[in-house]
């Protein structure tokens, strides 16, 4: 009933606006005319979507609000292109401000500490629903979208078809954020050098087996010292068997949590993660709210011996596959480092930079042919020997809009309609095709991206395979992501620098993380901080009360079993299956 009513109201105020409403919606014709095509709309659909925010918006017209969020191409799109569109359409000027995914973390952490308003609104990882959902410091999107939101909410906003809405829904069953693009972490490899026949050969006769996307790390290491110590070079340019970023920076914490340890096996079975053990070496028991601890001792797995192993892998193939300089990479600079195509595969690869891939050559790419077709695949990422079936296999990114209540009601409000807007169906295919980071399932499978599908490397195929909800973020069990995430980069930045070995910065990790999970059990038991919902930590035990017997997994004799690859396009054809 709500729907018919507030397309009512919506149409009521283009009308009792006269001139000021026929201007908006002028406006919003000529975007849809030449901005938001295609669409899983029609243009008339389209127009009376845009309407309803005309009449949503009014009371918020004239107004200037500010959010943030990381910097990728979709987030680039929305603050150049879509930006300008709400202000015409509605009248809200919205200052998008791109800044580095570290610095939005801390943003939304000192927002939290402080209570002072810095942003209306973030893109912030759904990494943060076990912080959001227990600290109750963010909106609460279904309450407000069924009380005071109510006329705020568009009726065309189809939660149903957000494709990561599950990732960012507390363990309470309500919304705290609303994706805005989504992004997976697969396998990426050079297509073209992999169907060489003398490649080919050359790998089996070597190996034993096919060269082929790796379904194990023993098969991700052949092939990278095979291309990089057995081929060497094509066409004359020296070329590298892996690709990694080492730099002491914040990105480099994520790349671990970002289900690195996971892939290796260090994690339970279970999905989207493992219970009790997740990711991060996290232990929280079934039906508890409350994290146990991350040391072995104390049951968690942090420092195990799969997580060690993952380290320590990590650091070997940066140092011997990876071209010279990749070890003081950033995130930002090791991605987009493959469009200089002397790299033959990366393990850990996010799909958010794909359209860096896509570009033609003119613009630098060499991983495309001259017709701009990709020479490249993603596939499935490799699991380490400790991996079983059932553990996660994979980490997705679901950037999302949150709202903190620190931010006055009409601006959040405000900020509210503007995350509708650019995740609306009205423009989500136009802006899914710049940034190619899918979150709707209706605009991964439109037409149009069936037409773009094989210049996509399987980006396309992938998002629309079951597979896509197998690959998700960080779970429930890390109660405080900002307080615990920041604790990730200095310690593996002190295995890249050699000052400590992968057991001993495991080990301290493991133990700061303890520690700073105290505190927050203290908080907790003291004054409710975290709803009752803090960390309990396991008392200590020796590591042998754990290791093999529901804790971490124990070490295993050989941590290089025989390599085993797949061919690609079998691959592809279970996916459209």
């Amino acid at each position: 009933m709500r729907k018919y009513l507030l397309s009512a109201t919506a149409a009521l105020a283009v009308i009792a606006g006269s001139g000021t409403a026929f201007a908006d919606t002028a406006a919003a014709q000529k975007w849809i005319d030449q901005e938001f095509q295609p669409s899983t709309l029609s243009k008339d659909e389209q127009m009376s979507e845009m309407e309803w925010f005309i009449g949503a918006a009014e009371p918020f017209k004239g107004m200037e609000i500010n959010v943030l969020s990381e910097g990728i191409p979709t987030h680039g799109y929305e603050s150049e292109v879509l930006t300008k569109a709400f202000e015409d359409i509605t009248g809200i000027k919205v200052n998008h401000q791109i800044l580095g995914e570290g610095e939005v973390v801390q943003a939304v952490q000192t927002q939290m500490q402080t209570q002072r308003n810095l942003y209306d609104g973030y893109v912030n990882d759904s990494d943060l629903i076990g912080t959001h959902s227990r600290l109750q410091l963010a909106y609460n999107l279904t309450e407000q979208m069924n009380g005071e939101w109510a006329a705020t909410t568009s009726p065309t906003l189809d939660l149903d078809d957000f494709m990561g809405i599950q990732f960012t829904t507390g363990p309470d069953g309500n919304l705290y954020q609303l994706p805005d693009q989504q992004f997976a972490n697969l396998y990426w490899f050079r297509k073209d050098w992999f169907d060489d026949a003398g490649n080919k050969a050359a790998f089996k006769a070597k190996y034993g087996y096919e060269l082929g996307v790796p379904v194990n790390w023993s098969a991700y290491e052949d092939i990278a010292d095979f291309f990089s110590n057995d081929v060497k070079e094509v066409d004359g340019v020296a070329i590298y068997g892996h690709m990694d970023y080492g730099k002491r920076a914040p990105d480099l914490g994520w790349r671990m949590t970002d289900a690195w340890l996971s892939m290796a096996g260090t994690g339970s079975k279970g999905e989207p993660n493992g219970v009790p053990i997740d990711e991060w070496g996290i232990r929280m028991e079934a039906g508890s709210c409350n994290p146990a601890g991350a040391s072995v001792t104390r049951g968690g797995a942090a420092n195990g011996p799969a997580a060690v192993y993952a380290i320590r892998k990590w650091d070997e193939w940066l140092r011997a596959y990876a071209p010279p300089g990749a070890a003081s990479y950033d995130f930002y600079q090791s991605l987009p480092a493959l469009a200089q195509g002397n790299v033959a595969q990366q393990i850990f690869w996010y799909t958010a930079f794909t359209a860096d891939m896509v570009k033609p050559k003119s613009e630098g790419n060499n991983t495309v042919d001259d017709a701009g077709n990709p020479l490249w695949r993603m596939a499935p990422s490799p699991h380490g020997p400790y991996w079983e079936e059932g553990q996660k296999v994979g980490y997705q990114d679901v950037g999302s809009w949150t709202f903190l209540k620190s931010t006055p009601a009409d601006r959040a409000q405000a900020a509210w309609l503007y995350a509708q807007f650019v995740t609306s169906k009205t423009v989500d295919v136009k802006k899914s095709h710049v940034g190619l980071t899918f979150m709707r399932d209706s605009t991964v499978n439109h037409a149009s991206f069936t037409e773009r599908a094989p210049k996509l490397g399987g980006l396309v195929e992938f998002y629309r395979s079951p597979d896509r909800v197998a690959w998700s973020p960080t779970g429930i069990n890390v109660p405080d992501y900002p307080k615990l995430a920041q604790i990730w980069w200095q310690q593996i930045g002190d295995v890249n620098s050699g000052a400590f070995t992968p057991q001993q910065a495991m080990d301290r990790l493991a133990e700061e993380m303890d520690i700073t999970m105290a505190r927050m059990q203290q908080a907790d038991e003291a004054a409710g901080v975290y709803g009752g919902c803090g960390p309990r930590l396991n008392e200590e035990k020796d590591p042998s009360e754990w290791l093999g017997k529901g804790g971490a997994k124990a070490k295993l004799d050989n941590e290089k079993p025989q390599g085993e690859t797949v061919n690609y396009d079998d691959l592809v054809a279970r996916w459209n299956q």
